[in-house]
């Protein structure tokens, strides 16, 4: 367990959904009870793969945005497409952007064809950080969900579902 406090004897949020049942909210009981799950999957999740992350002085934040620049064709992207690609706010690209060019992980670079525009681009030891972190990742935390290849495919798909119908992508 990546979390300071030790396990739980009974699973709060079940008793949430009895809780919400006997108050007469049955028809949403089970929808809290599920959005609140996901909730709590994700809180322990970023706990640790910040914690592993910080093996390679990174966050989740900035892993994703070195992962991101390694992936594309060139290297680099400009930081709007960052953002829009990452799904988060632009002052949040411009912070993690900062720290990774102070970092030497990645540099910024004027764009070719619009003088208005920067471009973030990966350094060789960018890359080599992502690649270490990443097979790292792997070992210590993707490879060792608690649910087997069919589940996570069939709950990923059914996640893809939800994230679709709330507008998420097309």
């Amino acid at each position: 367990r990546t979390t300071m406090t030790p396990p739980l004897p009974h699973d709060p949020i079940a008793l949430a959904r009895d809780n919400w049942r006997r108050s007469g909210w049955e028809d949403a009981a089970d929808g809290m009870a599920l959005v609140t799950s996901i909730m709590r999957i994700q809180q322990e999740l970023l706990a640790r793969i910040d914690a592993e992350l910080r093996h390679f002085d990174l966050t989740f934040a900035r892993y994703e945005v070195l992962m991101l620049l390694r992936f594309t064709q060139r290297g680099q992207l400009p930081l709007g497409k960052i953002g829009e690609r990452l799904q988060v706010h632009p002052a949040s690209v411009t912070n993690v952007v900062s720290r990774l060019t102070d970092d030497g992980f990645i540099r910024k670079v004027p764009h070719p064809d619009d003088a208005r525009s920067t471009l973030a681009a990966i350094t060789e030891a960018g890359s080599r950080t992502a690649l270490a972190a990443t097979e790292h990742l792997n070992r210590q935390v993707f490879a060792c969900l608690p649910l087997d290849d069919d589940d996570q495919v069939a709950v990923y798909e059914r996640l893809a579902t939800v994230r679709h119908a709330f507008g998420d992508f097309t």
